[in-house]
């Protein structure tokens, strides 16, 4: 059943949003707070000269470590560019409904697994295959230095507010016989209590708490997930390998699409029909690079194919290892695909895509699927029909898809619940919109830490820094990122206007503590820590590990700096705001160049 929700409990959600965007006394983002409903008063730019030095390195103590161990994966040269965030929002296509700029790894996307983030080619020239990725800088001729921090009417633009939750069902591996049962019983429990979320967001009940929809609607659910997924992890455990469903815990607040009620998600500003003079203005869909009538600047699109999970039922346990085999190697088909057709781009003529890559993914789907359903036919009863699930097709539109196809019939224990498609040569979407500006440098550093070796990192661990939602979240994760060369000895939280042969930089630290268990948690945060600011130590529990520094440098023409017209791709909600900037990873170093990495950083050596 669609709920809708009326303006006046909409415009209620969207205050008590506005309302979370209170920033602690003493920095510099006071000003991009929001205050009953209006936009920022102060601006969103500062001058470098104007911040006060804040950078505090902790003295490297006896024990400690200094080394640098310095990684070249250049910046984005393939324009490997899209919406989603496979580390907060697994399954989820188009889920971080603002645009990632990815170096290393290049195949990930929303359905990337630990196996085929492995099998994956990189940018890097050491042969990592980690991928760090980050929102874009765009140049937005129509933004001015007032017009970025958290906006009501950027909200309202951004269409109806609806709970969406990763995948599940099409995510999980052979469920056998014995599980069936308490599996779909605990799916249709993610689709109840998700349901009950959105109520609730229907409803916006006790809308003047500024964390009403964190904690009295996502923090529930979170728990109530957590639980659940638990049970089918023990479920299938029982009977085959236990699975880790822990990255798919975590839901989200999405405004526009349309809530998989089928109605025609929103226009906006930059999509085709978008309202603000930039896009296509009606006109059809561009192009994707490969297509008929597409060219080599167009997006990079991904594959999407049916779901083969969720239409396999109870697998007999004999069966269960090469179900699981097969299923690992149709993400591997989908995630070879995907990185052919980045590194493919602009080759060939309209038909290069459909012919040298589509066409022999359908051939090898064919033959895997087959062997699937060979092996459960020997002591059930065979799968009849799946052959119609290998044919797959380009995300061009609003469907989105997820691991190894499909919505899940739009629910979403797992689903897109329709959201934005980023559109055209520069993927603009949900306000978001002009030229994207590839960086001139991106500096990826693991460093030591001040009072202890550090330890190796687990293989996929994922890791996240800063938060891209300040505004209705709070900013107890969000961190100052801003400045300019030469005045690295400061970090801003609004964006920065550098001096003449100075340059606009980002500068994202990562946690260096870890829990010593976990690759993830069910916040994917829980599970690292950052170390003391004062003094560099771990908190109790945690281990010290090669610290990650990413820094990212732009050519920005000083003129587009004086009239505040460069801004960083933002969720609707947070308008550009420059507190939200953030930076995901995930790492698929090898054993080896992560000993050598832990081995120069404990030696206090400068490597790469």
């Amino acid at each position: 059943m669609t709920h809708r929700i009326t303006d006046r409990r909409k415009f209620r959600l969207i205050a008590s949003l506005s309302a979370v965007a209170v920033v602690a006394a003493g920095t510099a983002t006071v000003a991009l707070a929001a205050k009953n409903g209006d936009p920022a008063p102060a601006g969103a730019f500062v001058r470098i000269e104007q911040v006060g030095k804040n950078v505090v390195n902790p003295k490297v103590q006896q024990g400690g470590t200094s080394g640098v161990f310095t990684v070249d994966c250049g910046t984005n040269e393939n324009g490997k560019r899209s919406a989603d965030n496979p580390v907060a929002q697994p399954g989820l296509h188009h889920g971080a409904q603002h645009v990632h700029d990815f170096v290393g790894n290049q195949s990930i996307s929303a359905d990337s697994t630990d196996e085929t983030l492995e099998d994956s080619d990189t940018t890097c020239k050491n042969g990592d295959k980690s991928s760090y990725f980050w929102p874009v800088v765009r140049i937005n001729p129509k933004a001015n230095t007032n017009s970025s921090g958290s906006s009501p009417d950027k909200i309202k633009e951004a269409g109806t507010p609806h709970v969406t939750c990763p995948s599940v069902k099409d995510r999980l591996p052979a469920v056998p016989q014995q599980a069936s049962g308490e599996v779909d019983r605990n799916l249709e429990l993610l689709d109840k209590q998700l349901k009950e979320a959105n109520d609730r967001v229907a409803r916006n009940e006790n809308p003047g708490d500024p964390n009403f929809v964190n904690n009295a609607i996502l923090g529930p659910l979170r728990d109530k997930r957590v639980a659940t997924l638990d049970r089918m992890a023990i479920a299938i455990g029982r009977s085959a390998p236990k699975p880790n469903l822990t990255s798919l815990v975590d839901c989200e607040l999405f405004f526009g699409g349309h809530g998989g009620n089928g109605q025609a998600p929103r226009k906006f500003s930059g999509q085709p029909g978008g309202s603000d003079g930039h896009g296509d203005h009606g006109q059809a869909p561009r192009k994707f690079a490969g297509q008929p009538g597409g060219s080599g600047d167009d997006a990079t699109p991904t594959v999407k194919c049916p779901s083969v999970r969720g239409a396999l039922g109870a697998v007999p346990d004999q069966a269960i290892a090469e179900v699981d085999r097969n299923l690992v190697l149709l993400d591997k088909q989908i995630a070879e695909a995907n990185q052919r057709i980045v590194t493919t781009k602009g080759q060939g003529g309209p038909n290069f895509v459909n012919n040298a890559i589509l066409g022999p993914l359908k051939d090898k789907r064919v033959a895997t699927i087959d062997r699937m359903a060979i092996a459960i036919g020997r002591n059930a009863q065979k799968p009849q029909g799946l052959e119609s699930l290998a044919p797959c097709k380009l995300i061009n539109d609003t469907a989105g898809g997820n691991n190894n196809g499909g919505n899940n019939g739009g629910n979403n224990n797992g689903g897109n619940a329709g959201l934005a498609v980023p559109s055209g040569p520069n993927l603009e979407l949900v306000g978001n919109v002009g030229k994207i500006v590839r960086p001139a440098q991106a500096k990826i550093e693991y460093r030591g830490n001040a009072t202890s070796k550090v330890t190796a990192m687990p293989k996929f661990l994922k890791m996240t820094t800063g938060d891209a939602k300040p505004t209705s979240r709070g900013p107890a994760n969000a961190r100052a990122t801003w400045t300019c060369s030469g005045f690295e000895d400061r970090l801003s939280d609004k964006y920065v206007i550098c001096p003449n042969g100075s340059k606009v930089m980002r500068v994202h630290d990562f946690p260096g503590c870890w829990d010593g268990q976990n690759t993830d948690s069910a916040n994917h945060r829980d599970h690292m820590r950052f170390a003391d600011k004062q003094t560099g130590a771990c908190p109790k529990g945690f281990k010290a590990i090669p610290q990650l520094r990413v820094t990212t440098v732009y050519d920005l023409p000083a003129d587009v700096q004086q009239k505040g017209q460069y801004q960083l791709d933002a969720f609707p909600e947070e308008n550009h705001n420059p507190f939200s900037d953030h930076h995901d990873y995930a790492n698929v170093n090898s054993d080896q160049t992560m000993a050598q990495i832990v081995k120069c950083v404990n030696d206090g050596r400068k490597c790469s």
